[in-house]
């Protein structure tokens, strides 16, 4: 399950894959794990080289040979997150007979960066410091993991942040405080403006981005602009690339196979990735999103567009299934969903996101 807009990977019961062939990946058999990589060496002996050094780095890019049609492609990636992160099995008391649920667990990606929104990020920085931005502009909710995320890779990257953050009526006015994502992304000196529930309603993010944007360029600065969620057709390529990843783990697993991949879903760009991914590469699971805010006909138009911004050819109805997921509204939650949460974490030692799990 990818936190915090997490995947949970369920499998029947399947007979084991047949992995007695080479899989090759940019031209040579590779295995991957989460700390060392295979070393050349003159014995022949193979030895651990440590990633330690890949953090922060720029780094070309090229594709998954299945998405090698695809285009634009990007040409460079920062190494942003701490990856390829784990899956393990999730022992849900009362599962149905011959059901397993797995766990891609996203939410060790990073500390400050951790969960999704930092795959998406490694592509959109990298484009950033390509266009020689000296600050980055971003908008999401007070509570953003998004904003939170983009605050301190910018700072990582040595850009000023600029946020814009919805939030109701009667605080628009007041200082937000030192509470939660805000504690962060102001130890990390981004700079921050409130506005209204209604004001965003009405103009829209990407109108809001782009006033922002033409202030700072009258001011002599090179803004660049990473929507809702980090939710476009670049930031698309983190998730391709995240199934790219469980395909190579799966690659060494005990012939696990997952049949469905269930996704929550606020701005769209992780289940675009993941239902591409899933439907051009060699896992073909179906995936499942569940919106926590919006409606399924609004992700479905928009995923179709990030897909028809990649040149992909395949339609969202095809390849993703949403639900309706809101319940109450966007973090609004009632006192039953809290004490599964608690219910889930006692049984399981997992710790569930309140807004998206």
């Amino acid at each position: 399950m990818l936190w915090s807009a997490k995947l949970t990977a369920i499998r029947s019961s399947l007979p084991p894959f047949n992995f007695n062939h080479s899989i090759t990946v940019f031209g040579q058999p590779k295995v991957y794990c989460s700390q060392y990589r295979a070393m050349e060496t003159n014995d022949d002996t193979p030895k651990a080289k440590p990633l330690c050094f890949d953090f922060l780095n720029k780094k070309p890019y090229s594709p998954p040979p299945w998405a090698s049609h695809l285009k634009p492609i990007p040409s460079h990636v920062f190494s942003l997150g701490h990856l390829p992160t784990p899956i393990h099995k999730w022992n849900l008391p009362n599962l149905p007979q011959n059901t397993e649920v797995w766990l891609k667990r996203d939410d060790l990606s990073g500390m400050q960066l951790s969960g999704n929104k930092v795959r998406k990020l490694e592509f959109l920085m990298a484009e950033a410091v390509a266009q020689g931005a000296d600050c980055i502009i971003t908008i999401g909710g007070i509570q953003s993991n998004h904003c939170r995320a983009t605050a301190v890779a910018a700072k990582y990257l040595n850009l000023d942040c600029y946020l814009i953050l919805r939030t109701s009526k009667v605080l628009v006015d007041k200082d937000p405080g030192l509470t939660g994502n805000l504690l962060v992304e102001r130890f990390v000196g981004a700079h921050s403006r409130l506005i209204s529930k209604e004001e965003y309603a009405k103009i829209g993010s990407v109108a809001l981005t782009n006033v922002l944007k033409e202030q700072l360029i009258k001011e002599g600065r090179r803004p660049y602009v990473i929507p809702v969620g980090g939710s476009n057709s670049l930031g698309t390529w983190g998730y391709i690339e995240a199934m790219r990843e469980i395909e190579q783990q799966l690659q060494i697993s005990d012939g696990v196979k997952f049949d469905d991949i269930v996704v929550a879903c606020g701005s769209g760009g992780t289940i675009a990735g993941l239902s591409l991914g899933s439907w051009l590469g060699e896992l073909k699971a179906k995936v499942h999103a569940f919106c926590v805010c919006d409606d399924p006909d609004y992700f479905y138009d928009f995923v179709q567009g990030l897909i028809d911004g990649l040149h992909a050819g395949v339609n969202a109805h095809d390849i993703v299934s949403i639900l309706n997921a809101k319940g109450l509204g966007y973090a609004i939650n009632t006192s039953e969903e809290l004490k599964f949460v608690k219910e889930i974490a006692a049984a399981t030692g997992v710790v569930l996101d309140p807004v998206y799990s």
